[in-house]
């Protein structure tokens, strides 16, 4: 499974999954020894706390997929800096979003084809909880993407 992960991220490592059903919840954390402030460019190592954050990912073998990541909060260091603390991010998956960059790119893919109540019904049934006003909302946001 820590393959799996390291595709997504070489910076994650495995950690343990539950499967449930058709659900496989599998969490990680990060190997960064040092991670890089989003808003000044400064490197930290000390960690102010971790949180868990849930996020959708394509699914594996018929399961869908929800990774759980310990999320480490920093200290910034740089006394010029307008943030004291900042979230660790990764290249994946934006600030604050509930599913994977190739998970968003699956949903508008079958979405351009179909209605926006197909689509989350296709989805429901193999790849992930989508409702139709999230596919509506994912739509309006990357129009300019695809055109």
């Amino acid at each position: 499974m820590d393959e799996f992960i390291k595709m997504l991220d070489p910076a994650l490592d495995y950690v343990e999954h539950i499967s449930k059903g058709q659900n496989c919840l599998i969490t990680v954390e990060s190997n960064r020894e040092v991670v890089t402030c989003p808003y000044c460019g400064t490197e930290s190592t000390r960690v102010h706390s971790v949180y868990k954050r849930e996020f959708q990912d394509l699914p594996i073998q018929d399961y869908q997929v929800v990774i759980q990541i310990r999320n480490r909060k920093m200290f910034c260091d740089n006394p010029e800096c307008d943030h004291k603390t900042f979230s660790e991010r990764f290249n994946f998956i934006t600030y604050k979003a509930r599913k994977t960059e190739r998970l968003i790119k699956k949903i508008l893919i079958l979405s351009s084809r179909v209605s926006s109540v197909s689509a989350s019904s296709m989805l429901k049934s193999d790849t992930a909880a989508v409702s139709k006003s999230t596919i509506c909302r994912l739509l309006k946001k990357n129009a300019s993407d695809c055109g």
